[in-house]
């Protein structure tokens, strides 16, 4: 990887397969565990990702310094292949449906509950990033804490990150509705307060944590609602989950830029973040009222 163009070539080659894995991998965890435990199959897979956060970030960025990055990728690739082996003869066979075609499956698209959903993942999950992606900023520039406290505060956020999923999964699971609604309000009054103490270094770690829990209480609740919505087209929705996610990521940082870049300090990329979770549950809000007039539609019609 001799350039920056080949190294954004194979950054984005490498996150062809992201979306399908893990959308197809909550699939399979939320089928196994059977009916009433679908959220807690989804938190499950995602907890992988959270996992990452505490133990592959900070291994990773070890093995690179002291044996360069090259080592770092191929230890990677071989975590992959042991992965795909140990899916091969643990994982249950699905048969999947043989009659799907593509074009079936995008009609996932024609659904306006997928796109309001969507919209949830999209714009209140992207209040996280918005914080998120500025946390080394906030640590040093604003905390005026040292360059070494920054992975500290990250493997909190990490640990947060864990215990919420695995929290979330049960309570989207005993009310998916209650749990979307107040996640958001949460995330949004967690982000405004980490905003308040980010000058200290102990309310710093204190809200990071806060909101890293928040944050994943979300993530199943919003992957299971799209299921929920997507009717036969679940594969689809699954993969589009983490598509929704990963624009949150994107948008939530550039924003968070903007406003640095703007001369607003570095504490404004988190108050950019508590705005978009109060948008994002706006969304659910109109969502799940729009849900509630179409089933009360025939029941009317009828009487």
């Amino acid at each position: 990887m001799p350039t920056f163009e080949l190294v954004a070539v194979s950054r984005f080659l490498a996150g062809l397969p992201h979306g399908a894995y893990f959308g197809i991998g909550a699939l399979v965890a939320s089928d196994v565990l059977g009916p009433g435990k679908r959220a807690q199959g989804v938190a499950f897979v995602l907890t992988g990702l959270t996992l990452a956060n505490v133990v592959g970030v900070p291994v990773g960025t070890g093995l690179g310094q002291q044996f360069g990055w090259r080592v770092a990728f191929m230890i990677v690739a071989a975590i992959f292949a042991l992965a795909a082996i140990l899916i091969a003869f643990f994982v249950p066979a699905h048969a999947g449906d043989p009659g799907r075609t593509l074009r079936a499956e995008l009609g996932v698209f024609r659904i306006p509950q997928v796109w309001l959903t969507l919209a949830v993942g999209a714009i209140g999950f992207g209040g996280f990033f918005a914080a998120y992606s500025y946390i080394a900023s906030i640590v040093t520039e604003v905390a005026g804490s040292p360059a070494w406290a920054v992975p500290i505060v990250l493997v909190v956020m990490g640990v947060g990150m864990t215990v919420g999923n695995l929290l979330g999964g049960r309570l989207a699971d005993r009310d998916l509705r209650r749990t979307l609604l107040w996640g958001l309000a949460l995330l949004a009054l967690v982000q405004v307060l980490l905003a308040l103490t980010s000058g200290w270094i102990v309310g710093l770690v204190v809200f990071v944590f806060a909101v890293g829990v928040v944050s994943s209480v979300l993530s199943p609740s919003i992957q299971t609602r799209l299921m929920e919505v997507a009717g036969d087209n679940q594969s689809i929705a699954a993969a589009l989950n983490h598509s929704a996610l990963n624009i949150g990521n994107a948008t939530g940082a550039a924003l968070g830029g903007a406003v640095i870049a703007a001369g607003l300090g570095f504490v404004a990329p988190v108050w950019v973040g508590a705005a978009l979770a109060a948008a994002g549950l706006v969304i659910a809000v109109w969502s799940f009222r729009a849900d509630a007039r179409q089933k009360a539609a025939p029941a009317l019609a009828l009487s």
